[in-house]
């Protein structure tokens, strides 16, 4: 197996971690929120398991198909982290379209949103550092 599969079983397991939060006694506060910061419903659960799903069938399949779901996963996932940042709110769950610029601490901005910029700007980077492995 090479690195670039190795890392997408890596973002496999990662994104099941995230998509089980709401599941796992404790992790959560009276207002649903994972750690106090993050309000994931079962959009967000279903977003994160069908990517899940793409970088295990990607892992297994080949380098290639690996690449390509850490580059696209990474755009995505990076992109979206980024907005969060800037906005309060993000596009793969529609939050920009559904409540637009929030005023939110930017500490909170941080916090909510460095998993998807740490997830995807890495993601991005591996693409890049181990493409002739593809």
């Amino acid at each position: 197996m090479t690195k670039l599969r190795w890392i997408a079983l890596f973002y496999m397991v990662a994104l099941l971690v995230a998509a089980s939060l709401n599941y796992i006694p404790g992790l959560t506060d009276a207002e649903g929120r994972a750690f106090g910061i993050f309000a994931l419903d079962i959009f967000d659960d279903l977003l994160h398991l069908v990517s899940a799903l793409w970088a295990g069938i990607a892992a297994y399949l080949s380098s290639r198909a690996a690449r390509s779901f850490l580059l696209y996963f990474g755009i995505l996932y990076l992109g979206d982290g980024l907005l969060g940042l800037a906005t309060g709110s993000g596009y793969l769950d529609l939050g920009i379209l559904n409540y637009g610029i929030q005023d939110l601490p930017f500490g909170f901005k941080i916090l909510a949103n460095l998993p998807h910029i740490a997830l995807g700007g890495g993601a991005v980077l591996s693409a890049y550092l181990f493409r002739r492995e593809a």
